[in-house]
């Protein structure tokens, strides 16, 4: 949680700054100084505490390993240059395939969740968190679109399931922050959450948050572990989820 921490300070002393400078990575994907300066905290902090476990990183990079550090130093860049508070700080610990610590941040409006395996999640009062238990017709649900591969089968396999989501549930929210997505699925405030071809760094620590508050975590098919591969998620709660997998596991028509 410290590392979330300390990437949160960067992140919420430069909000509103209008010199940051920035940089286009893709359509639609941008990263700026205030991305970079935010990841080089959490580092430091991390190679001090813990210099024998390696970082991937979504800004320095690194390679994958049995056991890493995986880090999102602000989750929502185009919502920060814009002045739209939702951004998110993620840090997590990943062992063979699967986070077993970490902590998602909201640093600009003053939020912090962390879980570790089999101990449970909780806000930063220590107030445990719990998803939700509504039937599927009362759901609100969390989603992102897939902007940063957008291709006509991409957009034809998450249409096909927004559509049928927009029929099952009561309604849909998107934000874009993937880990605040998560950690509002994993305090009960969204039912679920589904995206496409996130990255590990998008979900590990929020993935963890609702497994730990009583929800399932898969990919579109149901798999608990290619989930971290694809980055093709469904977290929520468990009747949520049941309802979503018949939507994302069904054959198409």
């Amino acid at each position: 949680m410290a590392a979330a921490g300390a990437a949160s300070r960067v992140v919420r002393t430069r909000g509103g700054d209008a010199a940051i400078a920035v940089e286009a990575k893709a359509a639609g994907d941008y990263v700026s100084q205030v991305d970079r300066s935010a990841e080089d905290a959490a580092l430091a902090l991390l190679r001090e505490q813990t210099p024998d476990i390696p970082v991937l990183a979504e800004e320095s990079g690194g390679e994958r390993a049995e056991r890493m550090w995986v880090v999102d130093p602000l989750d929502g860049t185009t919502n920060f240059l814009r002045g739209f508070p939702v951004v998110g700080v993620s840090v997590a610990l990943v062992e063979e395939g699967r986070p077993v610590a970490g902590a998602v941040s909201a640093p600009e409006l003053g939020q912090i969740w962390s879980a570790a395996e089999g101990r449970g999640a909780a806000d930063a009062d220590g107030r445990p968190l719990r998803v939700g238990d509504r039937v599927p017709g009362r759901c609100v649900v969390a989603t992102g679109f897939p902007f940063r591969r957008k291709n006509e089968r991409t957009l034809a396999h998450y249409l096909r399931a927004f559509t049928a989501s927009l029929w099952a549930f009561e309604d849909l929210r998107r934000a874009g922050a993937a880990s605040l997505d998560l950690a509002y699925a994993a305090s009960g405030t969204f039912d679920g959450f589904f995206e496409l071809n996130l990255s590990l760094w998008d979900i590990a620590a929020g993935a963890l948050l609702v497994r730990e508050a009583g929800g399932v975590v898969t990919d579109w098919a149901g798999d608990e572990r290619a989930v971290f591969e694809s980055g093709d998620i469904l977290a929520g709660s468990p009747r949520w989820h049941e309802a979503m997998l018949a939507i994302t596991a069904a054959p198409a028509s």
